[in-house]
């Protein structure tokens, strides 16, 4: 198949004025683009548009697939609500990387997959719509997507050897955030998208605590902003008239969220080998688990089949004659439909001879069959294919 290459930049907290649509225009002339969105999809050719500048400068969401298994995604957050010293204890090589642009940082989550086959229906439109709440979370203090994208990068290190050095195992683990078992939709799909298997993150989420879900009770939100400051509430409601209302709700939520979540213990950090092995034996565990469930399941059809086959048998030992003239009947049509229902019937009265020991009345008659129709090659074909 030829290259494809999809490409999509969001501008949340800002729509993007004319002089910069023209900017970003002058890079592709057939991207769609708008004042909040950039969207192209390449079946030959390359973007020649940077996406790290173009993150920089212009737009607060990025995602990019291609066919030869490249998944990032990108965000871009008010430096100010996601400290730049927090996010740099979940970077992993070149997976998950950030670095500081202004006033902004900007996080990069890439997960790679060259032996994987390119799938002609991926719907690559409706990725990034799925994954953005997670910007919305890390400003509100959810630093969840960061553990989830820390976890995909070393879990890429199972499907490739090359992804970290040996000495990567010793590597420990960044603070557990509460809630890994309980992920939101939005972190679900990143999870999802950088490919992190459900094994590793059921092992992560062992010792992550349950988050309590506070940040969307009207009652204590309403209770928590009438106890603000009026000189807090007048600026940031200028903030607001000034289109800056995004990034307000972001500064606000956060603040709640600070100031009324409880502080929860942080768990003892364990090393990159104790996690990957611990989740190589859920899988070992889960693999035989399933095993034993399809033997068990199979023996059950088996038991099935031979208690319908018992019934069959009896009922055919009750008319065995006529089963007998019903093959000859079948056979003198002619037609191989025909004789394919009359090899199967006379597969019955095998097993019927068999199981009340008469072999030999079986054989005998069956002999006398073959002779008779000897000149009829395809249904001695049929006979000799099963046996009889």
């Amino acid at each position: 198949m030829s290259e494809y290459q999809y490409y999509e930049f969001l501008g949340i907290d800002r729509p993007l004025n004319e002089d910069e649509q023209a900017a970003v225009r002058s890079l592709s002339t057939r991207a769609r683009i708008t004042a909040t969105s950039f969207v192209n999809e390449y079946h030959w050719g390359d973007f020649r548009g940077d996406p790290n500048l173009l993150m920089e400068r212009y737009y607060d969401a990025h995602l990019q697939v291609t066919s030869w298994g490249m998944h990032r995604v990108m965000f871009r957050l008010p430096s100010d609500l996601l400290d730049p010293e927090v996010v740099d204890q979940y970077c992993a090589g070149d997976q998950l990387s950030a670095w500081i642009a202004g006033e902004f940082v900007v996080l990069d989550f890439t997960s790679h997959d060259d032996a994987g086959e390119f799938d002609l229906d991926y719907d690559a439109e409706a990725k990034l719509s799925a994954i953005v709440g997670v910007r919305a979370e890390l400003a509100a203090s959810d630093l969840r997507p960061l553990y989830l994208a820390w976890l995909a990068a070393y879990g890429a290190w199972e499907r490739d050897e090359d992804v970290f050095d040996s000495d990567a195992d010793d590597d420990l683990e960044p603070p557990v955030p509460p809630g890994l078992g309980t992920l939101t939709a939005a972190q679900r799909a990143l999870a999802d998208f950088l490919r992190l298997d459900d094994d590793l993150l059921e092992t992560a989420a062992q010792t992550s605590p349950p988050v309590e879900e506070i940040a969307d009770d009207p009652e204590d939100i309403a209770d928590w902003v009438a106890g603000l400051p009026i000189a807090d509430k007048d600026r940031l409601l200028r903030r607001v008239v000034q289109g800056d209302a995004a990034r307000v709700r972001m500064e606000m939520l956060r603040r709640f969220r600070d100031e009324i979540t409880p502080t929860i213990p942080t768990p003892t950090p364990r090393t990159v080998a104790d996690l990957l092995d611990n989740a190589a034996r859920r899988r070992a565990d889960h693999e035989r688990r399933l095993a034993a469930q399809h033997a068990e399941e199979e023996a059950r059809r088996e038991q099935a089949r031979a208690l319908a086959r018992e019934q069959r048998l009896d009922d055919l030992a009750r008319q065995e004659d006529a089963a007998w003239s019903r093959v000859d009947a079948l056979i003198a049509t002619r037609k191989p439909a025909d004789y394919d229902t009359a090899v199967t019937l006379l597969t019955d009265l095998q097993a019927l001879a068999e199981r009340e020991d008469r072999p030999g009345t079986f054989t005998q008659r069956t002999t006398t069959l073959r002779q008779t129709h000897a000149r009829k090659p395809s249904l001695i074909e049929r006979l000799n294919r099963a046996g009889i």
